[in-house]
């Protein structure tokens, strides 16, 4: 029998897991999935957009992302965990719509930025929401639900890539959905009351320098994996299609991310953080290898999904049972430094990209996040 507590948990993980859909799944990474066509669109520039300037705009969306995950937390204190979520679907709904609309590449630039800080707005603050409505024996399953919510995001995207008349169409969807997920979060989301000042306690670090280290090496792989997954389909010969079927199989295969709970219940956080980030590792590295064919692609983008989903769910979980009392500002410092990675990787490919290739560089990648995978995996809990 289903009790009000429980209903109410439940409402707050679909709704949860509907605004993580919409934020991260379809995005967070839009720009890498519409990169391939809007780099040529003459409406932005009659030459084109050149590397370096768009490994300059994904950075600067990752920046936006480190900015709505510091103000998370200070908004969460003043208005209650519930007002970041809502001003992050409404950061997607203005820049989706303006990216869509985008006359100039600083138009893009800046709508990109926007939609790049609804992920940093709407995600920590869920721990903190979950933690008000839910017993801890269900808070894990929840914290995966939500963060799995993306596979659902990245199915929806690849659909409207296909069906839609072009990249900005793309582009108005995630606005359109964001300002959808904003309603249905305010209806099932309780006003959860901010944590009085002096309630407030500061978040130990040295219990959180192994996750940090893993979000390090999670957000460089997968940052890297979907800012340039649909460009290097692109530049093999495949058609426009492989980007979004490569979006709808990571976000079909990802749903096993619902499962990140349970693994870590089993075999710890850690080792559950190291596997992922084996993971992500390999399939950097088969993307680097992909040629003219649909298999090596699609043997990345399987590999690459439970690696991106669970790796996502296992910050979530692994930080809120280090620091069960300040759930939002455990995860929130660990996303800092995870931010920080991602801020730079696009910019260093992107300079890299003309000298080596991207392949060699996407294989060089791939080596490092291998190295840190096995020396997580051998450190003890």
């Amino acid at each position: 029998m289903t009790t009000r507590t429980d209903a109410a948990a439940i409402r707050v993980g679909v709704a949860g897991a509907l605004v993580v859909a919409v934020q991260f799944g379809m995005g967070r990474f839009v720009l890498g999935l519409t990169l391939p066509d809007l780099r040529a669109d003459p409406s932005l520039s009659p030459d084109g957009l050149s590397d370096p300037l768009l490994g300059l705009i994904a950075s600067a969306t990752f920046a936006g992302f480190l900015a709505g995950i510091l103000g998370a937390p200070l908004l969460a204190r003043r208005l209650g965990p519930r007002a970041p979520t809502t001003l992050g679907c409404a950061c997607g709904t203005v820049g989706g719509l303006a990216v869509f609309g985008a006359p100039h590449p600083v138009v893009l630039a800046a709508g990109a930025v926007l939609v790049g800080s609804a992920a940093g707005w709407v995600w920590a603050p869920y721990n903190d929401l979950v933690a008000a409505v839910a017993p801890s024996a269900r808070r894990a399953w929840l914290l995966a639900l939500i963060a799995t919510g993306t596979s659902a995001g990245l199915v929806a995207v690849a659909l409207v890539a296909v069906a839609g008349p072009g990249w900005r169409t793309v582009w108005a969807a995630v606005g359109l959905a964001s300002a959808a997920a904003a309603l249905l979060n305010l209806r099932w989301t309780p006003r959860v009351p901010p944590v009085p000042h002096g309630a407030i306690s500061r978040v130990a670090w040295r219990p959180l320098l192994l996750p940090a280290a893993y979000a390090v090496g999670y957000y460089v792989a997968t940052t890297l994996f979907f800012t340039y997954a649909a460009e290097t389909l692109r530049r093999g010969g495949l058609p426009s299609e492989a980007g979004p079927a490569l979006y709808a199989i990571i976000g079909v295969v990802g749903f096993v991310g619902l499962l990140t709970g349970r693994w870590c219940q089993r075999i710890g956080a850690q080792r559950v953080a190291a596997s992922c980030l084996g993971l992500l590792a390999l399939a950097l590295a088969v993307l680097a290898l992909a040629g003219d064919t649909w298999f090596t692609p699609v043997a990345a983008a399987v590999v690459f999904a439970p690696g991106y989903m669970a790796g996502a769910a296992v910050i979530a979980v692994w930080t809120s049972s280090l620091a069960p009392d300040r759930p939002t500002e455990a995860m929130t410092s660990v996303l800092t430094v995870g931010a920080l990675a991602a801020i730079v990787g696009p910019t260093v490919v992107g300079v890299l990209i003309g000298p080596f290739g991207l392949p060699a560089v996407l294989l060089g990648f791939a080596v490092l996040a291998a190295a840190g995978a096995a020396t997580l995996a051998a450190r003890r809990a």
